[in-house]
Formats: structure tokens, C-alpha cells, sequence
């Protein structure tokens, strides 16, 4: 019943698969509880050589010394075989062979003593290692009984053979030893067959909790793995990241974070479709997990964001890992025609940041760090590394100071406009002004333009400036018609947000300014690209009749697909080519980038005039308007009253 029960709970592996586990696994325990079990039994023997002596002293000398001989020679046997690592089914052997030795060479001295009535009583004490037999050892079932057997038949033939004028005396104690017998016996079936249930309830719950461990590692995992790339997941990094600044706090090793940025995901997703673009995301985590360094951590961040958590050897190490895992990326040469560039593979942009000494050291800090080198890799123009630099003012600490500072600029008047003259070249006179923004600090000192102005649009707050400007050059400049237009410079963020277009016919109705005597200037660059939003509002500014103007013209990648795309009004020519003309070659690139514009029908606007020299060959190249310090410098409107035209008109003659 035990066994088929066994059997339907544990059918696979079978029932003799279990009972061989079952004594592999229980072999050392055993082994243990043979030496100790021997050692208490040793003891227990000899301590009967007490009774031998007061009820049998006249062979007691004899029997003593086969309980010590005995028990001495057990000892040192199994000790020998627990110490040699011999198996527990050799030492029980052994066992049993001294319980048998030591109950027969007792019982066949002891009943060669002269006191009959004693002996008789006395030899109940063979019970005790028939018991031994059964219960006190953990002996086998089967061989159980054989050990039991002996010593049973043993008692059996001094009871018949020598105390056989008393059949009483030998029924009764022949039925003691023969109940003692199947008793103990079925008692140590009874054990051996519970030991082994046990076993079985005990593996089960093994298996149980070794499956649940199991389940639980992969549940554990899975949470720690991101399902598309198969990289650690935000959770498992965030956990690696506390771990590497633990060290560098503790022990000062110190350790480089790396985000790595997807160049143009979104455009590549919207052309490929979201299929392409998770494999485009498998594509680049492969490449760089061939291409990280023994040591070092690679996860996905979120959406098209890796990042990397290494021990830093040296900054110019880390940068040169950085610049590895880019070339990794580019040399994989995954398809984008979208991106408008001048390149037509993925490539990725990637900020590092290093753990460093810090008033206000966290955890934290090294990420946002990092994310700052990479918004700089980004603005410098993709597919390149940047290391974060705390004494570049771009990326150090002062920016955060800016980015305070411009959410309180408007409310406590720290930012303010100037205006810079736009002159017609042939007639001399003032046409148009550029608005430029100008911050000061608390304390009054100033913020160049190259510090606030990308904060403002990493922050978002260009957004409510620009309203600002937009406002006041219409009330300080067009409102008392000073100038036939005002040009103003207009982000890519103001341009890619939804409703840009209606807050500018907003402040139109407000200040009564119609849109023709405003110009929009637009920095050619890749963060504009081509976003639908864009176009949408570019389209939108031009139906308020505001003039689009395109800045800077030959300085960014995407200037010829503008011109082909968008009806600019006005194009501006980076100061850095008519600054060129003093070479020969320089002088020829600027003249075709002159007839390039023209052939276009655009009205040309050259910025950078400095000296009188560069004046008279734009008047030479029948250039339309000029602007630069050599013919008016920025100043606020209050000054500008003081300006008369004839002043700029002068520069001309």
C-alpha cells in the first residue's frame, strides 16, 4: 500500500530510482549515525560488565574482558572506516558484526557460570541487542532481520539447550525472544519504510522549492531584462549604478556612465515603420554588446537610449570606449535615407560623464551630467562622442544657475532686446533691425547669448521668452514705426510646438501690428529637420504675412533641401564666408553661393561686415542688404531714437 502510494507520487523517476537516491542522499548521515550509534552502544556494553560482576562474578573476568576486547576492537574498526570514507553500507556491516560477535562471545561465557537460577533471568539481556538490531541502528530491512535472526536462534538454543528441565521457563521465555522479535522486526520495516516516505515528501518539497526558486530567478529576470533587446532593463542599471557609486564613495573607484542616443529614431520609425524600428533597436544593441569591454554594463535606458556603466581607466579611456561603441553603430551601415544630413546610415550620439568629487555629489548627478554631454553631442551635430567637461559652460554646473535664472528673467526685467541695423547696400538706408535677446544677473553682469540661449531651449523656456520678444519688438519698434520691419530669431523648439503660429496672431491683434513688418529668422541646423509641425507652422507664419527668413546660411547640412522645400523671403549668409574672401578660394565659394541664391529668386542678406573693404564688395556683388559692426552695432530702442538714418548712410560713401 506505502509503496504503490510512493509509486503513484513519485512516477517518474520509478519507485527503485527513488530508494537509490533515497540512500545516496541519506549516505553521509548515515555514516555519522553509525560512529555515534557505535559509540554509545560501546558504551552502554561495557557498563554491563558492572552486573556481570555482581551476578555472575565467578566467570566475570571473562566476560569483562570479551566486552572490552570487543568493544574496543568495534571502536577502533569503524573509526578507521569513518576516517577512511568508507560507505555506510561497509560500516554497517561492521556494526552488525560486533553486535553479533559481542552478544554471542557474552552470551557463550556467560552461561558457563556456575549459578544456574541467575544466568537464567540474566540472559533476558540478549533482548536489548536484538533491539539494537531493529531499532537502535538503521539497519535495512532485510539485513536487519538476518542480524536479529542470529541472535534470536542464538537465544533460542541456550534457552532449549540449557534450561531444559523447566519447560515453563523455556515457553515463556522462548515466546519473550520470539515476540521481541517480530516485534522489532516490524517495527524497523515500519522506520525504514516512514525514513523513506519522508525522503519522498522531503524531495518533493526540495523539488517544489527548487522549482519555485527557479520561477522565481526567471521572474526576477525577466524584470531586470528588457524584452525587445535582451539588455538589462531601467531597473537592473539603476540597481549596477548604485553598486559602482557604493565603490566609488567606499573605495574610490571611480567609473564612467555613457548615454548612448539613436540619431533621428522618430523619423526613422515614422518612414520604416515601428517593425523596422524595433529591429533597428535589436541591430544596435548587438552591436554594442559585441563592442563593450569585459567589466562593463549595457542596458537599454528607454525607447531609443542605451546606456553604459564602466570602471574608468582614464577620461581620454572613456571617450576612446565611447568612440568605439559609435563606430561600432555606423559600421553596421542599417538604412536611413530620412534623415536629411547628408548621411543615409544609423548612427548613434553618446554623453559621457565621469564620477567626480562634488559639493552636492548624488547618485543622480552623474546621469543628468551624462545627458548633458549627450544634448551637446547632439547640438554639435550627431554621430559623435561627448565627454562631459565641468569647466565647459555649456555643460557645467553654471548652467543650472541659467536655467533659474531665466524663469524668473521676464517677471524681474534681467532680460531685455536689442536691436542691430539691417541696411539696404545700394541706397544705404536702415531697412530693417534684428532683434537680439540680452540677460544680466542679479548683480547686473551679463550672460552672452552662446550660454543662455541653448538652456533656454534644453529647458524649454525659449518658449515664453520668445513670446516676450515677439510682444515687445512690436510694441518698442514697429508700434512707433521706426523701422519698416523687425527681424526676430525663432528656435526650432518655438516652431515644433502646436499652437506657435496662433500665439503670434495673438500678439499681432494685441499690439495692432500687421505681420508684414515682421520677419522670422530660422538658424539652418539639424535640429530643425523636417518635421511635419514645422513646415505646418512655417506655413501658418506665412499666412499672418510674416516674412521667413533663412540664417546662417551654409553653415548646417540641410541648407540646399530648405531652399527647395520652403519659399524663404530673405537668405542670410553666414559671416564666415565673406570673411573667407581675403583667399582666392574663398572669395570664389562666396561668389557661388551668391549666384546659387539668386538663381533662386531670394533676396540676399550678407551678416559680419566689419570693415569698409568688405562693404564695397558687396556693393560690387550686388548684394541687397548688409549688416555687421562696421555699420551699426546692437543697441536698445531708447538709443535707436538718437540714431538718425543719415548716420548709416554715411557708411556707405
Amino acid at each position: 500500500m506505502l509503496a504503490g502510494d510512493l509509486q503513484k507520487r513519485s512516477a517518474d523517476p520509478s519507485l527503485v530510482r527513488l530508494k537509490k537516491l533515497y540512500h545516496i542522499d541519506r549516505e553521509e548521515l548515515r555514516r555519522r549515525a553509525i560512529r555515534h550509534g557505535l559509540w554509545v552502544a560501546v558504551v552502554v556494553y561495557v557498563s554491563f560488565a558492572i552486573t556481570d560482576a555482581i551476578l555472575i562474578s565467578d566467570v566475570a573476568a571473562l566476560t569483562i574482558a570479551v566486552r572490552i576486547v570487543v568493544g574496543l576492537a568495534t571502536l577502533v574498526l569503524v573509526e578507521y572506516e569513518f576516517r577512511t570514507n568508507v560507505s555506510a553500507a561497509r560500516m554497517d556491516v561492521t556494526c552488525a558484526t560486533a553486535l553479533v560477535v559481542a552478544y554471542f562471545g557474552w552470551l557463550f561465557t556467560a552461561i558457563t557460570t556456575s549459578e544456574t537460577d541467575v544466568i537464567a533471568h540474566y540472559v533476558v539481556f540478549g533482548a536489548i541487542f536484538m533491539m539494537s538490531a531493529n531499532l537502535f541502528f538503521s539497519f535495512r530491512f532485510g539485513f536487519s532481520l538476518l542480524v536479529s535472526g542470529l541472535m534470536l536462534a542464538a537465544s533460542l538454543f541456550v534457552i532449549l539447550g540449557y534450561f531444559s528441565e523447566s519447560p515453563a521457563y523455556q515457553l515463556s521465555f522462548g515466546v519473550f525472544y520470539v515476540s521481541c522479535f517480530l516485534f522489532t522486526s516490524y517495527v524497523n520495516w515500519r522506520l525504514n519504510h516512514e525514513r523513506f516516505n519522508v525522503f519522498v515528501n522531503e524531495l518533493e518539497a526540495r523539488n517544489q522549492q527548487a522549482a519555485a526558486a527557479e520561477r522565481g530567478k526567471e521572474l526576477l529576470r525577466l524584470s531586470r531584462t528588457d524584452p525587445l533587446t535582451g539588455l538589462d532593463n531601467r531597473r537592473a542599471i539603476n540597481d549596477r549604478l548604485r553598486t559602482l557609486w557604493t565603490g566609488w564613495e567606499q573605495h574610490g573607484q571611480a567609473f564612467v556612465a555613457m548615454l548612448i542616443d539613436v540619431d533621428f529614431f522618430k523619423r526613422f520609425n515614422d518612414c520604416y515603420g515601428h517593425q523596422e524600428g524595433d529591429a533597428c533597436l535589436i541591430e544596435v544593441a548587438e552591436a554594442l554588446r559585441e563592442t563593450i569591454r569585459p567589466g562593463a554594463t549595457l542596458g537599454r535606458y528607454g525607447g531609443e537610449e542605451f546606456i553604459v556603466l564602466a570602471l574608468l581607466t582614464s577620461p581620454e579611456d572613456s571617450l576612446a570606449q565611447a568612440e568605439e561603441l559609435r563606430l561600432a553603430v555606423q559600421e553596421r551601415a542599417l538604412r536611413h535615407q530620412q534623415r536629411r544630413d547628408g548621411i543615409d546610415t544609423v548612427t548613434v550620439s553618446i554623453g559621457a560623464a565621469i564620477s567626480r568629487a562634488h559639493t552636492d555629489a548624488k547618485l543622480e548627478r552623474i546621469i543628468h551630467e551624462a545627458d548633458r554631454a549627450l544634448y551637446l553631442a547632439k547640438a554639435n551635430g550627431r554621430n559623435c562622442s561627448y565627454l562631459f567637461d565641468p569647466s565647459d559652460p555649456q555643460s557645467s554646473d553654471e548652467s543650472d544657475n541659467i536655467a533659474a535664472l531665466l524663469k524668473i528673467a521676464v517677471e524681474r526685467d534681467l532680460i531685455s532686446l536689442v536691436y542691430q541695423p539691417i541696411l539696404d547696400v545700394s541706397s544705404g538706408r536702415i531697412v530693417a533691425l534684428e532683434t537680439l535677446m540680452r540677460l544680466k544677473t542679479l548683480d547686473g553682469t551679463a550672460v552672452p547669448p552662446t550660454l543662455f540661449i541653448p538652456v533656454a531651449e534644453r529647458t524649454g523656456t525659449i518658449l515664453e521668452l520668445g513670446r516676450w520678444a515677439i510682444r515687445s519688438a512690436c510694441r518698442e519698434i514697429v508700434a512707433n514705426d521706426l523701422v519698416r520691419i523687425v527681424s526676430i530669431n525663432v528656435s526650432p523648439v518655438q516652431l515644433k510646438m502646436p499652437g506657435f503660429a496662433a500665439s503670434v496672431a495673438t500678439i499681432l491683434g494685441e499690439t495692432g501690428v500687421p505681420g508684414s513688418r515682421l520677419a522670422f529668422e530660422i538658424t539652418e541646423g539639424l535640429e530643425m529637420e523636417f518635421h511635419p509641425e514645422v513646415l505646418r507652422c512655417i506655413s501658418d507664419l506665412k499666412l499672418l504675412g510674416i516674412d521667413i527668413w533663412l540664417d546662417d546660411f551654409g553653415t548646417g547640412f540641410a541648407g540646399l533641401s530648405w531652399l527647395r522645400r520652403i519659399d524663404f523671403d530673405t537668405v542670410k549668409i553666414d559671416r564666415s564666408f565673406l570673411h573667407d574672401c581675403e583667399t582666392e578660394r574663398g572669395y570664389d565659394m562666396f561668389q557661388d553661393i551668391v549666384r546659387l541664391i539668386r538663381n533662386r529668386g531670394h533676396t540676399i542678406l550678407v551678416e559680419g561686415v566689419e570693415t569698409a573693404e568688405q562693404l564695397s564688395l558687396l556693393r560690387r556683388l550686388g548684394i541687397d542688404m548688409a549688416q555687421g559692426y562696421h555699420l551699426g552695432r546692437p543697441e536698445s530702442h531708447d538709443q535707436l531714437h538718437l540714431a538718425p538714418p543719415a548716420t548709416a548712410e554715411a557708411h556707405l560713401k
